[in-house]
Formats: C-alpha cells, structure tokens, sequence
C-alpha cells in the first residue's frame, strides 16, 4: 500500500471520528465549525508529513492537532465575547472539555448515528449525511453507494445540513421511541460502511479491510444500546461476520479479488464464522425477521458444505425479494438458481433484470454461461463486461479471464 492510499484510509477513519467528537462541544447549529477544523488538522498533517513521513502514532497526532486547534478556536471566541458580552451561552463554555479518546468517540458516533437519522429527514438525506459525517465518505463515493448522482448527492447534503443547523440539537435526549424509528436507518448506513470495505465502489483497492472492521465495531457497539431492537443489530453483526470470514479467501492468489467458487476454503476465518453463528442465534430469539435475518442466513449457508445448500440459499433470496426487492438482490439468486436446478433457468431469469449497464451483470452472464459450458457466449459476456468497466485492477482481472477462456484453460 502506498503512502497516499495510507493517507486517505487515515484520513476517512478519523474524519468522522473527529467530527462526531467536535460536534458535541459546537453543537449541531454548528456543524461547518467542526468541519472546518478537521479540514484544518489534515491540512497540517499533509504538510508535515510530506516532509517528515507518516508517524508511528498517526490518529493520535491527528486528534492531538484537533484538540488544539479546537481550543485555539475556543480562545478566540472568549475573547471576543468578553469584550462584545458579559454573556456568553452554556453552550460555549467548553474549558472542561475531555481529551479526545476512543471511548469518547464511541459515544460521540453513536449519538451522532441516531441524531442524523432524524424523521424530519428523509431517508435519502439521512444516509446521505450519515456517511458524509459518521463513516467519511466523499461525494463520489456516496453518489456510488447509494446508485445516485454528485448533483442530486451534493443536494441532499446541503439540505440535510440547513435542516440539522436549524432544527436540531446534539443535547437533545432521545426517547425509546426515537431510537427505534431510527434504528432502521442507523443499520442501513454501518450496513452500506460495510459494503464499501468488501467490495470498493471507488477506489482501485476493491476491499479495504478498515472500512469492515469499522462497520463491525459500530455494529457491535450499538448492540451494546439496551434501547434498540437489538435482534436486529445481532443479525447484521451476523452477517458482517459471515461475509468478513471470507475476506482473506477473497485476497489470496495472483490476481486476488477471487470469486466465491474460486477460493480456498481452507482459508476461511473458523473464527469469524462461529461469532456469526453465535450471533445468529441471538437473532432468532426475537420476534421480528428483518432482512438482515435472511441475508445473515444466506451467508451463513455460503460458509456450509452440505447436499442442500444451494436449495436453501435460493429459497432465503426468494424470500428476500418478497420483503425488499432490489435487481442486484435478484442477480445474486440468479447464481443460487443455476447451483440448485441449471444454468438454463438462471439464464433466463437473468434476462430479465434490467442491469445492462452494470459490469458484475455481464460477469454474471458469463459465468452461468461457463457454467453451461457455452464458450462464445462466455466470451460475448466478458467483451461487454470489458467495455463497461472503469477500475483498472476489475479490469485486468476480466481480461485475465477473457485471455484463460481463449486459451482454453
């Protein structure tokens, strides 16, 4: 890994971090003071580290600079409200503010998370400004995770953001009641975090390992919050764990990324599996199936070797596509299906998603098509995929396979 791509991990990690933190002592109304602070901190950290090298202890220099830069902000601001007013808001009197740690950070985000996912936004808006602020994402990759555009993104942000600075409060205590409208919401974007670790949207690294560990300790400690459903939060933690046993699996050969059929198994993280399990079972013992139940349950089977697995996992996605119906959610059955019954059902149920813009489609295509041993379709496929695909390391990895097929390996 590179210096800058060091850099930028650092950077997304600990810009929500510090925003979460900062947020407390500016308040909502004043979102844009914290910002500007963490835009400052990086800027400081860039110059000094570009002579000096990344340090050993990079976020604790980066929230050390927060901090005083914060205070440094804090002295301004009593100075000139000791010589305009003798009287200054509670909400300013920051003299006893704790050092930035990571416990404090933990509370930080997780009341941020339920603050964002406010219903006076909607839901859209929520998500939006919850990966800006809470996971750091920037509006590129926002625009990806989320199937938008930078125009309608950047307009949900400004939004988001004027409704926040005028209406809300980050001392506001929660009800029961908001917690659990939010709760959903709230999972949705550690879910979406979670995501973009395992599979990049955006940049050439296809899986960034922080982003999944940060998307499960955010889920592991809002199981910890008595106040939510938390049988929903223990099937996400179950699903993370499942999908993150195979994050090794996935990065291992000569061309790394490997598909779910081409991974060694023997590879596969026990561990992680077991705490899936585990959590899985805490799941079960609520009222309430989400869809974060079934999706659990598909991973879980994708871990298991036994005669009816394949007949399971379409069953569960059949089941899923009842409860939220997405086209991606039913390419994924279409290889379920070709494993249960034939690559001719997949084949056809495939036909009618309208994907066709999408490159893992044609990947798909091309795979249920090696699967029927059908060669000049298989190579039809990777052409188009080959056309449609913008990440140069996707793109030798298609090629890889386009130039094994021609050679007939």
């Amino acid at each position: 890994m590179t210096d800058q791509q060091k850099l930028s991990e650092i950077f997304k990690t600990e810009y929500s971090n510090l925003v979460a933190v900062l947020s407390n002592y500016y308040g909502i109304s004043d979102l844009q003071y914290a910002e500007d602070i963490v835009s400052d901190t990086f800027m400081k950290a860039m110059k000094a580290w570009s002579h000096k090298g990344i340090p050993q202890y990079p976020k604790a220099w980066l929230r050390k600079v927060a901090q005083n830069l914060y205070f440094e902000d804090l002295r301004r601001k009593k100075t000139f409200e000791d010589k305009i007013s003798k009287e200054i808001h509670p909400n300013n009197d920051f003299s006893d503010a704790p050092e930035i740690t990571d416990e404090l950070i933990e509370d930080s985000q997780l009341r941020m998370m339920f603050l964002l996912c406010d219903p006076q936004l909607n839901r859209e808006s929520q998500l939006c400004i919850a990966l800006r602020l809470l996971c750091g994402f920037s509006t590129e990759e926002i625009t990806k995770a989320l199937l938008s555009n930078k125009e309608s993104v950047n307009k949900k942000l400004y939004r988001a953001k004027n409704i926040l600075r005028g209406q809300l409060s980050i001392d506001r205590e929660l009800t029961l009641k908001d917690f659990e409208e939010r709760l959903d919401n709230v999972l949705r974007v550690i879910y979406l975090l979670f995501n973009e670790g395992y599979y990049s949207s955006t940049v050439e690294e296809n899986i960034r390992n922080d982003l999944c560990w940060e998307a499960m300790r955010l889920g592991v400690f809002l199981s910890k919050h008595q106040q939510s459903k938390v049988e929903y939060v223990y099937a996400l933690i179950a699903l993370m764990c499942f999908h993150a046993s195979r994050l090794k699996a996935r990065q291992s050969g000569e061309r790394g990324n490997l598909l779910y059929h081409e991974q060694d198994k023997s590879l596969w993280d026990k561990e992680l599996i077991k705490k899936g399990q585990q959590y899985l079972n805490f799941a079960s013992k609520g009222k309430h199936v989400s869809k974060y139940h079934i999706e659990a349950s598909i991973a879980y089977w994708h871990t298991q070797e036994c005669e009816e697995k394949w007949e399971q996992i379409l069953m569960l996605y059949n089941k899923l596509l009842t409860i939220e119906y997405s086209p991606i959610i039913a390419m994924n059955r279409s290889y379920a299906l070709a494993k249960a019954y034939s690559p001719d059902r997949a084949i056809e149920a495939a036909f009618d998603l309208d994907l066709k813009e999408n490159v893992h489609y044609y990947c798909l295509m091309a795979e249920l098509y090696r699967m029927n041993q059908d060669t000049d379709q298989e190579i039809f496929n990777l052409n188009k995929a080959l056309r449609l695909v913008k990440k140069e390391n996707e793109k030798k990895l298609i090629e890889g396979k386009l130039e094994s097929v021609l050679k007939g390996d």
